[in-house]
């Protein structure tokens, strides 16, 4: 957890908002201090690594959705991805994106954002990319960033909600 109080703070603040501004029928299934995690909650159970599904959108509007890494880190996902495929060309273009990490039934973390370059070619370096690449570095090894260019990205988080049926069994 790299998170600082005032990170969690935005971070609830974001995650009541969201919710608040959510349809009736997500409101009922996902019902606040029941079937919700906390921000604290939230950053305890998104550790290491996860696995995202993470949605596009083409020049004509259609979705496009693929798996990527995803990491946890101040209260956003950060993503990579090769600078040439199709899904750099798409974020370069239009950043709207969506994530969503699932764990079977347990646990279901929904992102809606922009994602910002953290280390585009060419250009400055996001202020905070020697961190995120530290904890890159300590997930995939040094050698990690030698396979290939890989261009990550921060999802700067206009709606999230985070849903468990038992948030006890997933943080005790």
């Amino acid at each position: 957890m790299r998170e600082t109080p005032t990170e969690i703070d935005d971070l609830q603040q974001l995650l009541d908002r969201s919710l608040g501004r959510s349809g009736a029928h997500l409101r009922n299934i996902v019902t606040p201090g029941e079937r919700t995690l906390t921000a604290e909650q939230l950053v305890r159970v998104a550790t290491g690594m996860c696995t995202l599904a993470l949605s596009t959108t083409t020049r004509a509007g259609e979705p496009r959705i693929s798996g990527v890494d995803g990491h946890f880190l101040h209260g956003h996902w950060v993503v990579g991805t090769d600078p040439g495929a199709v899904k750099a060309r798409h974020l370069a273009a239009r950043p709207a994106v969506s994530v969503a990490h699932l764990r079977g039934d347990d646990l279901g973390l929904f992102t809606h954002g922009h994602a910002v370059p953290l280390n585009p070619a060419g250009s400055p370096e996001d202020p905070r990319w020697p961190e995120t690449r530290e904890h890159l570095e300590g997930h995939y090894g040094a050698d990690g960033f030698v396979w290939t260019e890989v261009i990550y990205y921060r999802i700067e988080p206009t709606w999230m909600v985070a849903y468990s049926p038992d948030p006890a069994k997933l943080v005790p």
